[in-house]
């Protein structure tokens, strides 16, 4: 996706997308490093994660003779249910007691929790990138693909 707005940070030579956080005056590269390495220890200590979302679901079963088939019946439920996609295709998991419901809410607030940390620690380390200076010392590898000559023409 292209992102049409931009500005440039003349003292960093950068340019940021809207999306993107430039450094601010108050960040440093230790406080950023330090908070990199407390977001590290959060994500180290998440837990047990699934994909997906839980949702209720209710309705009729269609027998006539059930109490769901009355007129103003709102039906069986809710059922619970956790959806995810596996493969290319969306799988339904039923739950067979409330607790194997709170054990999969659980996870799935984990999951949540992870996305969130990890967008966090991409954030800090993108800042960290663009604070920490670059070192001007060359490999002598280096050395030698920059003196590449470039062909002269024959003079006739």
């Amino acid at each position: 996706m292209a992102v049409g707005f931009f500005f440039c940070s003349a003292n960093l030579r950068r340019c940021y997308t809207l999306r993107e956080e430039a450094p601010t005056l108050n960040d440093s590269l230790p406080q950023l490093e330090a908070q990199k390495a407390d977001l590290l220890r959060q994500l180290a200590a998440v837990g047990d994660l699934r994909r997906g979302s839980i949702t209720a679901t209710s309705g009729k079963c269609g027998k006539p003779n059930c109490h769901c088939a009355k007129r103003g019946d709102p039906g069986h439920g809710p059922n619970f249910r956790l959806t995810r996609r596996v493969v290319g295709k969306t799988t339904t998991e039923t739950f067979d007691s409330p607790a194997a419901l709170r054990k999969a809410q659980q996870e799935v607030a984990e999951f949540h929790r992870f996305q969130k940390l990890s967008g966090e620690v991409v954030e800090v380390s993108e800042k960290i990138c663009v604070m920490r200076p670059v070192e001007d010392a060359l490999t002598p590898e280096e050395k030698k693909r920059q003196r590449r000559s470039t062909p002269r023409s024959r003079a006739k």
